[in-house]
């Protein structure tokens, strides 16, 4: 794509890394590096956590795609790590594809079990799973997410890659 887009987006699943590439990315870019769950975090004075307690899914549904539009929509340039169900709500998807250049950093299973394993204590979603559940709850979301994920103007594997390769391989194919 050409170099009209000064907004960039990373999706994709929890644990593949969206945070930490678009840091990097946004550096190489000298762009502003931006995560959607930490502008959510400093707009309500809560955490993810927090807000999905006192306040229900409904409610995060509505603000994520409150603040994603603001984002979207504003004259900041950046690079936008998103929440891994971001694009699944709303009419998230198409202020995606319309309003920046999307990327989606695409895992296996297997990349994804051995990222989240580990994590589970820092994501409330995983908490309470076995090891053999958190591979089925893995599978399943991306089963039912891949549709959306798939609709980003550009997918990375990213197996087997470190942070510093995919941003490289985002920067090369813009």
């Amino acid at each position: 794509m050409n170099q009209q887009f000064t907004k960039i987006t990373l999706l994709g699943y929890m644990g593949s890394g969206k945070s930490t590439v678009a840091q990097i990315l946004a550096s190489k870019l000298d762009l502003e590096a931006l995560d959607l769950d930490d502008y959510i975090t400093a707009k309500e004075g809560l955490s993810i956590p927090e807000i999905f307690a006192s306040k229900g899914e409904i409610y995060f549904r509505k603000i994520e795609n409150k603040y994603l539009g603001e984002l979207l929509n504003s004259e900041r340039s950046f690079v936008l790590a998103l929440g891994g169900g971001t694009p699944c709500y709303a009419d998230n998807m198409e202020h995606i594809l319309e309003k920046s250049e999307s990327f989606y950093l695409k895992a296996s299973i297997k990349t994804l079990f051995q990222r989240l394993v580990g994590e589970k204590d820092h994501r409330p979603m995983i908490t309470s799973l076995s090891n053999d559940q958190l591979t089925e709850f893995i599978a399943k979301h991306l089963f039912e997410r891949r549709n959306y994920y798939e609709r980003a103007h550009t997918t990375i594997v990213i197996d087997d890659k470190s942070p510093e390769k995919i941003a490289k391989e985002i920067d090369h194919s813009r």
